[in-house]
């Protein structure tokens, strides 16, 4: 880049000289070309070297979920067949509907050996989102959505004995794991990770953009996030915040500066049933209780160091309320969450934890 501002610098001296010396005008325009070209190549070599933001988009977990890949690459590479690869053998690790994978393997038989990373990671995340919520996050609640028409199998409907017969095929603590197996002596206890999984996969597409040197990047999968770097801009990623309401699923209640985390939002006002009653059943089941847990908080989007701490958290915090989820956030120092509730009056309010504020961008706030 020397040698080119000197070249211009030379040709500008020539310029000069020429005029005094009353050169004529053919070779004064040849110095001006000359001129003209180093300038053409320096805009070129400026350009060559300024990342391309590269957008990826595909669909996974059985087609069912769409992805969205942000990356800045100078060599402007489409990544796409090695992201549906990674994705390919993730599903073949965690995905329940996949009849060989791993955890459908461990599944049938109360036992497995893990093959790839993905299932001991999962269980490590799992495990400490379990005791930090004092079990309101478990992904051995799976008879329990089954049970209530948000997994396989049919609706099972609110009864009280039929949840307490289940009950006994949950519990994170009847697992023994360690980074070789799974196993677990209660029969009938199944392991279903929808309410982390997805942070996991995305995750997963994060460090391999990492491992290829793209350090500027956000990975999308079904809603939730993670990013790392910058934008095109040279800004921090701006991540929205869906409304809470399933009049308006797609609005934009606020949106939250990302940088180098992850961010899940869990809420019940996308996935619930309503009953014959006309009472709604929400999708996120207490795995104490058994039965769907309805709370005055609507959303709760939660920023932890990765996506997948950040979307067990998040699942966690529906089933904790509003209150216990204030206690649970202010006490980890790496955990930052935006809450959205009704109020004693019915009236939509916020709860922002103060490492996120002042990193919101209000765009479009329902009333």
């Amino acid at each position: 880049m020397n040698e080119l501002t000197n070249l211009i610098g030379l040709a500008g001296y020539s310029i000069i000289f020429a005029k005094n010396k009353a050169m004529d005008r053919n070779k004064l325009s040849r110095i001006y070309l000359i001129v003209l070209m180093i300038a053409i190549f320096v805009v070129y070599t400026y350009r060559k070297n300024q990342p391309h933001e590269m957008v990826v988009r595909g669909t996974t977990m059985g087609g069912t979920i769409g992805y969205t890949v942000k990356y800045l690459d100078k060599k402007q590479r489409n990544l796409k067949p090695q992201i549906d690869s990674l994705l390919a053998d993730f599903n073949q690790a965690l995905s329940t509907y996949v009849p060989d994978s791993e955890i459908s393997l461990f599944n049938q038989t109360g036992k497995h050996s893990f093959k790839q990373p993905y299932f001991y990671e999962v269980l490590e995340a799992s495990r400490v989102v379990y005791e930090k919520t004092n079990g309101a996050f478990d992904p051995t609640v799976g008879p329990l959505i089954n049970a209530w028409g948000f997994g396989e199998g049919g609706f099972m409907g609110p009864d009280s004995a039929q949840v307490d017969s289940l009950l006994q095929f949950v519990g994170f603590e009847k697992l023994s794991f360690d980074s070789s197996e799974v196993r677990t002596s209660q029969t009938g206890l199944k392991l279903n990770f929808s309410a982390i999984a997805k942070g996991q996969a995305i995750d997963v597409v994060v460090n391999w953009l990492l491992s290829q040197g793209l350090e500027n990047c956000m990975v999308e999968i079904g809603g939730e996030v993670h990013a790392r770097g910058q934008n095109l801009d040279g800004d921090a990623w701006v991540i929205g915040i869906e409304v809470p309401d399933e009049q308006r699923i797609g609005g934009i209640f606020d949106a939250v500066r990302l940088e180098n985390a992850g961010l899940a939002t869990s809420g019940n006002y996308r996935n619930f049933r309503v009953l014959e009653d006309g009472r709604k059943v929400a999708h996120t089941i207490n795995p104490k209780t058994g039965f769907p847990q309805m709370q005055t908080l609507l959303s709760a989007t939660v920023v932890a160091p990765n996506c997948m701490l950040a979307d067990g958290y998040a699942t966690a915090c529906m089933v904790l309320g509003k209150d216990k989820s204030i206690e649970l956030i202010e006490a980890d120092p790496n955990l930052e969450c935006y809450l959205i509730f009704a109020d004693e009056n019915g009236h939509i309010d916020t709860y922002i934890s103060g490492g996120l504020r002042g990193k919101t961008v209000k765009t479009e706030k329902s009333e």
